[in-house]
């Protein structure tokens, strides 16, 4: 009796892990908390830390990630660290990520691709290393709309096992402080909805809050994240 109790609150823990939206094998995260990147990268000389908290589920699934980031050459180097824990069960992932633009620099491109990968490891079990790689695409119809799209695959640290990623985002300024952003993405096999909102506390610093539905028993969550930007040279 006991073994299938643990049995049961282990798939109800790996269920809601991957539900959370901040998931161990989500590698990659240049959109804050966001599941849909979009396809810009930082300036030449720039570098910038994100982090948010998280929470989700009614046990709930609480979690909490840093990820600092510089460009350096034509590409982004970053770190993710992230920490989950439910029903007493605690989990540490981290490790670093590459994001490549190639299609569009320019911030005011109509079009503009880029190419992202990153490694995860639970630091707590070990196991195999996991990973991310995902292509995402955005469009700026008007200089206040952007609509992205992303296209990838995670591999879940500790299995190995691949599954798709993927999914679409809108993102709206209202003006220069307050942008609305709403997206439908494919993560871990599970649907997520999303609607947030990023305010501009400086024109380097900014706010993010978002509600989402996960899954067929639309598990709620919330996040809340702050993203700063600053100049390394």
């Amino acid at each position: 009796m006991k073994n299938k109790e643990h049995a049961t609150r282990g798939m109800r823990i790996g269920w809601l892990l991957a539900a959370c939206g901040l998931w161990a094998g989500a590698g990659a995260h240049a959109a804050g908390h966001f599941d849909i990147d979009d396809a810009a990268t930082l300036d030449p000389g720039q570098c910038q830390y994100e982090t948010w908290w998280g929470r989700t589920g009614p046990e709930p699934v609480i979690g909490f990630h840093l990820g600092p980031a510089c460009r350096i050459g034509p590409v982004e180097l970053g770190f993710n660290l992230d920490r989950l824990s439910t029903l007493g069960v605690r989990t540490v992932t981290g490790g670093p990520q590459i994001k490549w633009n190639f299609f569009g620099p320019a911030p005011d491109a109509t079009w503009s691709a880029a190419i992202s990968a990153g490694t995860v490891s639970n630091f707590r079990t070990g196991g195999r290393t996991g990973g991310q790689l995902v292509v995402p695409v955005s469009w700026r119809p008007t200089p206040e709309l952007q609509i992205h799209a992303n296209l990838g695959a995670d591999w879940a640290p500790g299995t190995g096992q691949r599954t798709a990623r993927g999914g679409l985002a809108c993102e709206w300024a209202l003006n220069d402080t307050l942008s609305l952003i709403a997206e439908r993405s494919r993560v871990s096999r599970l649907w997520t909805s999303r609607v947030g909102a990023r305010l501009s506390l400086t024109p380097l610093i900014s706010l993010d809050l978002s509600a989402s539905r996960t899954g067929p028993q639309g598990v709620r969550g919330v996040v809340i994240g702050l993203n700063h930007e600053f100049s390394w040279n």
